[in-house]
């Protein structure tokens, strides 16, 4: 039975095009293992504080010299690390907003990014250290990015590689639904996001 880690960073709820096309990933990785035991954990709902002081005082003190402070500004990044750690597989749902990723998804981002724990620095440079993992990203566009002169202005899909990478995930496949504010391609969008969903 594999576990599935489904990351929610649009606050639309079931008017989303990232949840749905999230949610179509997850259908098909389903189909093929019935038994997926899929844990969600909506960013909107339960959003991860930007980093404070307290935040970094705590990533940067010894487990051992933690106050109760730190033990509680270091509570959501350390929770979140362990939902990855126990995941087989990551869904990401991220919407574009203004060319990059929500407020709410980098927040989780700056949380799960934690040196000695999901990456270590060594003589070559930084290594992951949450290896073996499968990532889908649902990205959701107004426009089309994936081609054509506007692939320049996509922020999303290179900041998510890249950071998923830096911890260790590298096996990460993009499924993309685009051109949900073009007239002429608004109403096939999901559809095409959807069907274009290889597992």
């Amino acid at each position: 039975m594999s576990r599935i880690l489904n990351i929610i960073s649009s606050p639309r709820g079931a008017a989303s095009n990232s949840i749905k096309l999230a949610d179509a990933i997850i259908d098909r990785l389903k189909e093929q293992d019935p038994a997926a035991f899929v844990q969600v954990h909506d960013l909107t709902n339960k959003p991860f504080p930007h980093l404070e002081e307290a935040h970094l005082n705590a990533f940067f003190t010894p487990v051992e010299n933690h106050t109760d402070s730190d033990k509680e500004a270091i509570k959501h990044s350390n929770d979140a690390i362990k939902e990855i750690m126990d995941a087989d597989v990551l869904v990401i749902g991220a919407p574009m907003y203004n060319f990059g990723i929500s407020s709410v998804l980098k927040s989780w981002f700056d949380h799960i990014a934690r040196a000695g724990i999901t990456f270590k620095y060594t003589a070559e440079g930084p290594v992951g250290l949450l290896t073996g993992k499968k990532a889908y990203v649902a990205v959701t566009t107004g426009g089309v990015y994936s081609s054509g002169p506007a692939t320049g202005f996509d922020f999303v899909t290179p900041y998510i590689k890249t950071m998923l990478g830096f911890i260790g995930i590298t096996d990460v496949t993009i499924v993309r639904a685009e051109g949900f504010a073009v007239a002429e391609l608004q109403q096939t969008a999901l559809d095409k996001g959807i069907d274009s969903i290889q597992l």
